[in-house]
């Protein structure tokens, strides 16, 4: 059995990057492995030992293209209201939360948003439930 730890994506400024996770996540830099051209840095927090590796390449001046293959991060919270809130204060401009429901509409099974990071990445902060945990 193999155990997942990290998921990385390409960020065009670090430090931008690390303020957006932190202010919106909670998460913090767990360590940060530099090189002449780039560096891997590693956010995470209490909650899990899953990380999420940011990868810099200094001389970068263009904004990456997303692509139709990337679909979204995902984060679980207790506190839906409380990080949208945190997301609008913070003019990161959370999309509306919403609620999912099954195909015959009568059970639900998320409720969730979505946010963009500074470098486009889709988002989706799903409160905690039997599904997501």
């Amino acid at each position: 059995m193999a155990k997942m730890i990290h998921s990385m994506i390409r960020v065009k400024d670090a430090d931008r990057s690390i303020k957006f996770y932190h202010d919106v996540f909670a998460l913090v830099v767990k360590r940060r492995i530099d090189f002449n051209d780039f560096s891997l840095i590693y956010l995470g927090n209490d909650e899990t030992s899953f990380e999420l590796e940011l990868t810099w390449n200094r001389d970068t001046t263009v904004d990456y293209t997303i692509g139709n293959g990337y679909g979204h991060l995902a984060f679980a919270t207790d506190s839906l209201q409380a990080i949208y809130n945190k997301a609008q204060k913070n003019s990161y401009y959370p999309k509306e939360i919403k609620n999912f429901y099954n195909q015959n509409q009568n059970v639900l099974i998320a409720r969730f948003f979505f946010i963009k990071d500074p470098d486009g990445y889709d988002i989706e902060v799903i409160e905690k439930s039997d599904v997501y945990r």
